[in-house]
């Protein structure tokens, strides 16, 4: 751990993921006084903590590295068109060591408390460890998908075998060979799961509540030579991200869904489905995502696709989900999933008609019988997007909580400020495009656009920054307005904050989390804002000693002044 005498910084960063460490870089090369808290050991967020087995990208590879060092591009190798977990985590501690950010990382810091002081615009922040540290701005690079939920059943400390959340995976190599393994849920980790250990344990019981859509990966090796035709290539392939909706290379179909025949969009499908990656959710018809009729035709492809794949019909007709049409929600990827099922060793358990009772000493119970296993592993997903944020008890002005702001729904302005919480940012927060978007590009549109508004401060020698009500209020009713015409709106699924593992997130509660309106749109809107001298900010500073109290000033020297901060716009 480093910089533990410190107590004051100008920017703190919370979290060493992939945004964290885009972030600490920007602020490092522009020479400010900043730090990194980790709650983890390391550096890596997502893929230091998800290392269960077919833990992997759905984002082609190329397209998920950070763009930002052509030096960078040219030296790593991605090694799959779909990088696994180990991959992943050595190319974040490549990137931090080439350019030597942990210098300004700490590590073991958990983050329990956050309040703001008024009169000095200050964060005051407490750690797990007993420290106390203040600084001028917070980054909060927390991770979409960080606070992991457990079923909500009795007896999950009875169980006498091993049993793990998949984000809490244990490091060291679990031996699966002969063992009767459980896994709880079937989402995006589960379908991961399940397809890479089915063939590799004694018995394998899925316990399945609802079914998800889900589309094979179709991954492969990268040669050497194919990289270096993606290098040759990567301007290009970043600037095709950059005008996509979701920001994958997969761009929507141009053509109407009802200006082909039937016929040219099954050829279209049979093409996607068999291709890598996201296309046929996609590069598919606009439609697919707005009408219920040229979702449903889609879905019943879909469908035959897995029945075309699983032996067993019934079996088949439980893995087709009737309460969501396909791609409403973020799709899963899968490798040999459905065909997991065809072994004699994996056996499907349908909660919708036998619900799960409570974990035993020896297994699980279900209403209609008793299991035994020697490891369960609990796939059952994230309080999503703003699960981390409730983690830490954040105090703005007022004494106001932020988790009593968002307890029935977020609301942000651009998804990367709150109204009465000065000086946060989140570049990757609640109602950004990131959420649902390839989340690299819009991590680093987001970093971008935090670290501008922080020049445009330190040029200007302010110390607060604060979304006005009126501007945040528009941005959420923007928001909600663009839920209203996607299906999705209707799905039980995180986009929607639904999570009936978390009280307050079960069926009937919409929770609007992301931005739909595609990244180009949200950019446009964003530099907008900057370019229009951030209007719907209201600027202040602190005076001390005659004149403005510098936030460019990179000593880290605090200020006991207590005068109350001038609120005003900042000078254009």
């Amino acid at each position: 751990m480093t910089g533990e005498a410190k107590t004051h910084y100008e920017v703190i960063v919370v979290g060493a993921g992939v945004a964290g460490i885009y972030q600490i870089k920007r602020l490092a090369d522009l020479g400010i006084d900043a730090t990194v808290l980790e709650a983890a050991p390391d550096l890596g967020g997502t893929w230091y903590w998800n290392r269960y087995p077919g833990c992997r990208f759905d984002s082609e590879s190329y397209t998920y590295g950070f763009s930002f060092s052509r030096e960078l591009l040219d030296e790593w190798h991605w090694k799959e068109r779909f990088s696994g977990q180990p991959e992943n985590l050595r190319y974040l501690n490549y990137v931090a060591d080439k350019f030597d950010l942990r210098r300004h990382m700490q590590f073991n810091c958990k983050v329990e408390t956050m309040q703001f002081d008024e009169a000095r615009d200050l964060w005051q922040l407490k750690l797990s460890d007993g420290r106390g540290l203040t600084c001028r701005f917070v980054v909060l690079a927390i991770g979409l998908l960080s606070a992991p939920t457990m079923p909500r059943v009795p007896g999950i400390e009875d169980f006498k075998g091993r049993s793990f959340h998949t984000y809490y995976w244990p490091h060291e190599p679990v031996d699966l060979r002969g063992k009767k393994v459980a896994v709880i849920g079937t989402g995006a980790t589960g379908i991961q799961v399940i397809g890479e250990i089915a063939d590799k344990v004694g018995q394998l019981t899925v316990f399945q509540r609802r079914p998800n859509w889900s589309a094979p990966l179709n991954n492969s090796a990268i040669s050497a030579e194919e990289m270096a035709d993606i290098r040759a290539r990567y301007d290009e392939i970043f600037a095709a991200c950059a005008l996509t909706p979701g920001s994958f290379v997969h761009g929507p179909d141009k053509r109407g869904f009802y200006e082909v025949s039937r016929e040219e969009r099954l050829k279209l499908w049979d093409k996607l489905y068999d291709e890598p990656g996201f296309g046929i959710w996609l590069a598919n018809f606009r439609e697919i995502f707005m009408d219920e009729a040229a979702n449903a035709e889609l879905s019943e492809y879909i469908a035959d696709r897995i029945r075309g794949r699983v032996n067993d019909p019934k079996v088949a007709e439980k893995l087709i989900p009737r309460d969501h049409g396909f791609g409403v929600q973020r799709l899963p990827l899968e490798t040999r999933y459905f065909e997991a099922y065809n072994r004699d060793n994996v056996h499907l358990v349908d909660l919708s008609e036998t619900p799960l009772v409570r974990v035993t000493e020896t297994g699980l119970r279900t209403t209609a019988r008793d299991y035994e296993f020697d490891i369960i592993v609990y796939a059952t997903g994230f309080d999503a997007i703003t699960g981390a944020y409730d983690l830490i008890d954040i105090e703005g002005i007022g004494g106001e909580k932020l988790a009593d702001k968002w307890k029935h729904a977020p609301s942000t302005f651009l998804g990367m400020m709150v109204h009465g919480f000065p000086n946060l940012l989140m570049p990757t927060g609640p109602q950004s495009a990131s959420a649902s978007t390839n989340f690299p590009r819009g991590i680093e549109n987001g970093v971008n656009w935090c670290t501008n508004l922080l020049q445009y401060m330190w040029d200007r020698n302010l110390t607060r920054a604060d979304a006005t009500l009126e501007a945040q209020q528009r941005w959420t009713a923007h928001v909600v307005k663009m839920y209203e015409i996607m299906l999705m709106r209707k799905a039980k699924g995180w986009f929607t904050g639904y999570n009936s593992n978390v009280p307050g997130h079960e069926e009937g509660t919409v929770r609007y989390f992301v931005y739909n309106g595609g990244t180009p749109k949200f950019l446009g809107i964003i530099n907008g804002v900057a370019a229009g001298g951030y209007q719907e900010i209201e600027f202040g500073a602190v005076a001390r000693s005659g004149v403005h109290a510098a936030a460019a000033d990179l000593s880290g020297s605090l200020t006991q002044n207590t005068s109350k901060p001038s609120i005003r716009k900042a000078a254009q």
